[in-house]
């Protein structure tokens, strides 16, 4: 966790493999961030993982869910109860299952 960084009250984080909070980064309430799954393909479902890199004032909101492998760009918003499967560029805003742009930050 960088400096400034904040994990809210009940957030999961299952750290198969890294988790990387950069300055001033904040997962809220309940969030859940999750760097492994199972590969489906495979008969005997390996565990595979990924790590998840929050950059530098990147906001994840309250039970959103970021899967393996995703970096919210700096600045970048997972909003409330979005699921996450790829990359947040740079001051997007996304929302939604699947998780998909609404629009960029005016700032």
């Amino acid at each position: 966790m960088g400096p400034n960084a904040v994990l809210g009250d009940g957030v999961e984080c299952y750290s198969v493999a890294q988790v990387l909070l950069e300055d001033g980064a904040v997962v809220s309430q309940r969030a859940f961030l999750c760097t492994a799954s199972r590969d489906i393909d495979a008969p005997d479902r390996p565990l595979v993982a990924a790590p998840i890199k929050i950059c530098a004032g990147g906001w994840v909101a309250a039970e959103a869910f970021i899967g393996p492998g995703v970096e919210i760009g700096p600045g970048g918003v997972a909003s409330a109860r979005s699921v996450v499967f790829k990359d947040v560029p740079s001051m997007a805003i996304v929302t939604g299952n699947p998780a998909s742009l609404k629009r960029y930050k005016r700032s």
